[in-house]
């Protein structure tokens, strides 16, 4: 028996929101913890797994604040480092009118840029179902070479691998750089989540299916393919069985950690039914229950500390 059913490496940060206005007229920002890898956590504890993250915060009060929201929301925290010498990692998200958001990055470095490779705690990794990761933790040295150690390690112990490429342009010295580490994290996964942005970007194809197949034919190891699309729903492929399922109309007032929600949803699924061959009806199971969670967490600020309860996500589903 493995202790914890997923542990995830990557970034850990703090998402500056704007939430209303001053008296003199100046947006006023909420500091939400936040941080794919860990929002894919947050949702998975509330649906009562076991997780821990492995990654780097500032020795501030960011940091202090990032990490008692782990531990508030029950994420095993002994994989989390202090930097004293690099702050916590900011985003500025700027929401705009449909909900949809941009992202300002104040890290040049950051503290979760600076996790060695001595670093990363792999008895973590060893004790898991399954490791998950992103590219944001492969844009610079020395945190590259730490997510490349921690794989290599999921992979020598039979570790399922989840990836969600997390594409982020102005994290890049250039996207040709994106894109050799994509295609590194395609090479070294089991389970791979995708949005319709970045299939189109990767492979330079306008349809769907065909940008699934052109993956498919160069990583024939990848057992589960999820394909998000905002609002329109999500697609998901394993083996020659395709489904899709639609999103769900609620109040959005902002996107921020909903395609993790989602991915949330999915490895929730794989952890309860294990990974397999999936028939279409268990596909749209999946989808169904996936999309529904991402719906509910647009309809908060933030992401980690609000996720969705598994109780919140069927009545949603049950009153479609």
């Amino acid at each position: 028996m493995k202790k914890y059913d997923v542990t995830a490496l990557g970034e850990l940060l703090i998402d500056l929101t704007q939430n209303g206005m001053s008296p003199q007229g100046n947006p006023m920002l909420e500091a939400n913890p936040g941080g794919a890898p860990c929002n894919v956590l947050a949702l998975l504890t509330k649906l009562g797994h076991n997780t821990a993250f492995i990654g780097k915060v500032g020795k501030d009060g960011f940091g202090d604040q990032l990490e008692d929201a782990l531990k508030e929301v029950g994420i095993a925290t002994e994989g989390l480092g202090r930097d004293d010498q690099v702050h916590t990692t900011l985003a500025v998200v700027h929401t705009f009118a449909d909900g949809d958001r941009d992202f300002s990055f104040y890290r040049n470095p950051g503290a979760d840029m600076m996790l060695t490779k001595e670093e990363v705690k792999m008895d973590l990794i060893r004790d898991s179902k399954i490791f998950h990761f992103g590219t944001l933790s492969m844009t610079d040295e020395p945190v590259r070479s730490a997510t490349y150690a921690a794989i290599e390690e999921a992979e020598k112990n039979g570790v399922l691998r989840s990836f969600d490429p997390n594409l982020r342009p102005p994290l890049w010295k250039t996207l040709e750089d994106a894109k050799v580490q994509v295609l590194y994290g395609m090479a070294h996964c089991d389970i791979l989540k995708i949005s319709d942005n970045e299939i189109q970007w990767l492979t330079g194809l306008e349809d769907f299916d065909e940008g699934i197949n052109w993956i498919k034919e160069r990583f024939p190891q990848i057992r589960l393919i999820l394909l998000s699309m905002g609002k329109d729903g999500s697609r998901a492929y394993s083996g020659e069985t395709m489904a899709e399922a639609g999103g769900f109309t609620v109040d959005t007032i902002e996107t921020t950690g909903a395609g993790d929600t989602f991915f949330g949803g999915v490895l929730h699924y794989v952890l309860e039914h294990e990974l397999r061959s999936y028939t279409e009806e268990e596909l749209k199971e999946m989808l169904t229950f996936a999309n529904a969670g991402a719906a509910i967490v647009t309809t908060k600020k933030g992401a980690l500390r609000v996720m969705p309860s598994q109780q919140e996500i069927q009545a949603l589903i049950d009153g479609k």
